[in-house]
């Protein structure tokens, strides 16, 4: 959940992302996800969004991935490049114009020159660009290990750069990473690729995908279940399963609207194996806000993990909250902080 809170907009972890970040850690869940964070100055969503294009940020991820480890939570950075949505004013009240279009200037790019709607129309990549961005994707990985992350997880979803080259709605290239479902899958194992190279088989690689584009000739469940199987076999131990994003598609939202497409997924991918030796991992998202919501889903067998983005933000402490919900009365078994166990329910 990107918090557009590097007032400096140097790309640099604040000290207010490292309470962010390490609270929810103290408050139970098992692997924190720092947001979007750019791999290139030009691939911010905005101004002021995190970044690990330079080495100069890894430091102020170290002080984030302290904190989430002092609280006895995994470590994770969502690696992202927002293509043709990217150098937006960002979703805060306090600033003007925010999330209304592109800001001037901003070099912005994609897999072909085709504007998201109500924003400016960005130049087609090169080739050689597109090497580019796969090795600032690679560098950026090298130096979430150095700041040492658990987790590195791609932004493959929601309108964002890899995606854009995944949907036929924002790729209509004609060379080799388009004009085909094989072309506009390029892009995104060739990232993979180098990210796992990057980070070395002992971290774990997650992508996070985008499994309907929710528009008539966009990317449907058939096609991100078969996009799994290749990522899976490039090298991703987990896949974060979410949906739009790359149209202003109405999406029929509810609650747990989007699990189906993780079950879906998780199908597809049964019975491979990861680099690590293990069983590629499926996360489940979106509008899952009850402790009995979230259990049921992995009792059922539809995902492996659960992600909670808007809830977590109304409460540090939802993991704890939810195992209060299901009964859980040990609160050393609910990852309550010792500290905090004369306020605990009764």
């Amino acid at each position: 959940m990107c918090m557009y809170s590097v007032e400096n907009q140097d790309g640099i972890a604040t000290d207010w992302h490292v309470v962010h970040y390490g609270s929810r850690a103290q408050g139970g869940f098992g692997t924190v996800i720092v947001e979007a964070t750019g791999v290139t100055p030009a691939g911010r969503l905005s101004p002021y969004d995190l970044g690990l294009w330079d080495d100069a940020q890894v430091d102020g991820h170290r002080r984030i991935v302290e904190a989430i480890h002092a609280g006895g939570a995994l470590a994770g950075v969502q690696l992202g490049h927002g293509g043709r949505k990217a150098g937006t004013p960002p979703w805060r009240p306090d600033v003007e114009g925010a999330r209304s279009g592109t800001l001037p200037d901003w070099d912005l790019v994609a897999p072909s020159a085709v504007a998201y709607p109500g924003h400016a129309v960005p130049r087609a990549l090169t080739t050689a660009e597109i090497a580019d961005t796969v090795q600032a994707f690679a560098d950026a990985a090298r130096r979430a290990v150095a700041a040492g992350y658990d987790v590195v997880e791609l932004h493959g979803a929601h309108g964002y750069l890899i995606h854009q080259f995944l949907s036929p709605l924002s790729n209509t290239r004609t060379d080799a990473y388009g004009g085909s479902a094989e072309g506009r899958r390029r892009f995104a194992l060739e990232v993979v690729r180098a990210v796992r190279a990057a980070i070395g088989e002992d971290k774990v690689l997650d992508i996070r995908l985008s499994a309907t584009d929710w528009t008539e000739g966009g990317i449907t469940g058939d096609d991100t279940a078969e996009l799994a199987r290749q990522l899976v076999a490039a090298g991703v131990d987990v896949l974060h399963v979410s949906t739009g994003g790359n149209a202003p598609a109405q999406v029929p939202a509810g609650p747990g609207y989007q699990v189906p497409f993780a079950a879906q997924v998780k199908q597809a991918v049964d019975g491979m194996t990861t680099p690590g030796g293990g069983q590629p991992q499926v996360v489940a998202v979106g509008i899952i806000d009850s402790g009995m919501q979230a259990e049921q889903i992995l009792v059922a067998g539809l995902a492996d993990a659960v992600a909670a983005g808007r809830a977590a933000l109304r409460d540090p402490y939802l993991p704890v909250r939810w195992a209060h919900e299901l009964g859980v009365s040990d609160w050393q078994a609910a990852h309550l902080p010792i500290q905090y166990w004369r306020g605990a329910w009764r």
